[in-house]
């Protein structure tokens, strides 16, 4: 049973027992520096005192010893003065000086004059084993931060992977469900804990994100079979009465038109149900299909645009272009743009050319800002100029369709002539 202990208390529990054992780790190595260099300071002097003491009574007997842990020197005003000439000008106090001592070594002490009732008094401490001292101890102050900064440094790594463990393992479950394709439960395998909160609220928002994609396949479905039957008896109906005898040359024309509309309408729904598919799955390929043969059905579907506009349309095929799509994908991107190309432009030519992996729709249209450019493929904008009509979403399900399949669809202005150049640049095939 996984307590619940949350991830803030954890957090703070953590680093205040990491600060308390910091602290009194260097407390009780600051105190024991101390008492080692007090200690051998002590030992030290006193070695050095008792060697000084019995180096004296070895060589004078008869003479009182003299320590060399404190000097005095006292006269009054009738006696003669023994003390260095340069300590006589000082005042009464405490002086930092140094002599060469007996071991010929500058040493540093502190002198303490005092000049009262006609009295002279000096008393000196040599204080260079206190510095020696202050030395030693400020070293081993420095050892060991740079000790307690590696020990804290493996403690917070230790601690960082203890409490953000929870972490890491939902970002692998998370990782995992997206290898196998389904979404387990993830929060039984948790704490009641912040991590464990997280992980509830995924599984809720699996929960409803695979409930409405799972409305979406059905609604695909759906529309797929309730609008592709009328299609298929419009096209079976129009293809019967296209081989009636007595048919006028000018009814047989509308019947062709109403032929083209619904292939169109065909294409368009397979190509919006591919893509609804396709961004869920990837993209579906196996399937070659011949850009020029494409662009040549769609010119000939687009010419009644034209109607009475003095306008010319041309393919050009340089080179032989394949790509690895559906045709109907294909030929959805293809009549926005050609089909664009024809509504801008009232007068001129438009001219399709193909080769060295791409499509070009050129015109000689009003044309575009080049800063406009890319905003033309957003959902909802909408050309301006003639014939600027419809709900702007052509171009952004060209851009869906492209981004899909790894194409690059652009546009941008004629720099020669008014006008506008559409490119369609395709993966190799």
């Amino acid at each position: 049973m996984l307590s619940r202990r949350k991830l803030r208390f954890r957090l703070i529990v953590s680093f205040a027992l990491f600060g308390f054992g910091l602290s009194a780790l260097f407390a009780f190595s600051a105190l024991n520096i101390r008492a080692r260099v007090e200690d051998q300071l002590v030992t030290a002097t006193l070695l050095d005192e008792v060697d000084n003491l019995n180096r004296q009574v070895h060589e004078h007997p008869d003479r009182q010893p003299k320590f060399g842990i404190v000097e005095a020197w006292t006269w009054s005003d009738r006696t003669i003065y023994k003390a260095p000439l340069e300590w006589q000008h000082l005042e009464n106090g405490v002086h930092d000086v140094s002599d060469t001592g007996a071991d010929g070594k500058t040493h540093h002490y502190k002198l303490a004059v005092e000049h009262k009732n006609g009295i002279y008094s000096f008393l000196r401490y040599d204080i260079s084993r206190d510095e020696l001292g202050k030395q030693q101890l400020l070293i081993s102050v420095i050892g060991a931060v740079f000790l307690f900064g590696l020990l804290s440094l493996v403690l917070g790594l230790w601690l960082s992977r203890k409490v953000l463990k929870p972490v890491s393992e939902l970002a692998t479950r998370l990782r995992d469900f997206r290898k196998a394709g389904k979404a387990d439960p993830l929060a039984p395998h948790f704490a009641d804990d912040e991590v464990g909160e997280l992980a509830l609220a995924l599984d809720e928002y699996a929960a409803r994100l695979t409930a409405m994609v799972e409305r979406d396949r059905e609604f695909n479905s759906d529309v797929s079979h309730e609008l592709r039957t009328p299609l298929a008896v419009i096209a079976s109906t129009t293809e019967l009465l296209q081989g009636s005898p007595d048919l006028t040359d000018k009814l047989r024309e509308r019947l062709k038109r109403i032929e083209r509309a619904s292939r169109q309408a065909t294409e368009l729904i397979e190509a919006l149900l591919l893509l609804s598919r396709a961004e869920r799955r990837g993209p579906t390929r196996g399937e070659t299909t011949e850009v020029a043969r494409v662009a040549a059905d769609v010119i000939e579907s687009q010419r009644p645009q034209m109607r009475d506009k003095p306008l010319g349309i041309e393919l050009a095929v340089r080179e032989p272009v394949s790509v690895n799509a559906p045709a109907s994908v294909l030929s959805v991107a293809l009549t926005n743009l050609i089909g664009n190309a024809i509504k801008y432009t009232l007068e001129g030519q438009v001219r399709v050319e193909v080769g060295a992996g791409r499509i070009e729709v050129i015109d000689t249209g009003p044309g575009i800002k080049p800063e406009d450019a890319e905003r033309l493929f957003q959902r909802g904008v909408r050309g301006e100029g003639a014939g600027g009509s419809g709900a702007g979403l052509g171009l952004a399900i060209v851009r869906r369709l492209c981004d899909l399949y790894g194409w690059q669809v652009s546009m941008r202005p004629r720099s020669d002539a008014n006008g506008a150049i559409a490119s369609l640049v395709f993966e190799p095939a």
